[in-house]
């Protein structure tokens, strides 16, 4: 299942940042090497939301800054809302 979530992350990153999901990998960071704002940081963090039907809070969206951060925040939420 993380593996699905990752692909499904990066490739909503490849769309936001314009690099090629082959680029992208779970330790890259998104300001740093991806050049990624805070404009398209909320548009990635929006696409996640709707994508994964989850909320990230707001204080939880600058914690955020590599792909293995962001699945293991979909993940945890996910996990939170299953019970």
């Amino acid at each position: 299942m993380i593996e699905n979530i990752e692909k499904d992350i990066i490739a909503i990153i490849s769309d936001v940042s314009g690099y090629e999901p082959a680029e992208i990998k779970p330790e890259t960071n998104f300001f740093q090497d991806l050049e990624v704002d805070s404009i398209k940081a909320i548009e990635i963090t929006v696409a996640i939301e709707k994508k994964f039907k989850i909320s990230v809070r707001d204080e939880d969206v600058p914690k955020i800054a590599t792909v293995k951060q962001a699945v293991d925040l979909v993940s945890k939420l996910l996990e939170q809302k299953k019970n």
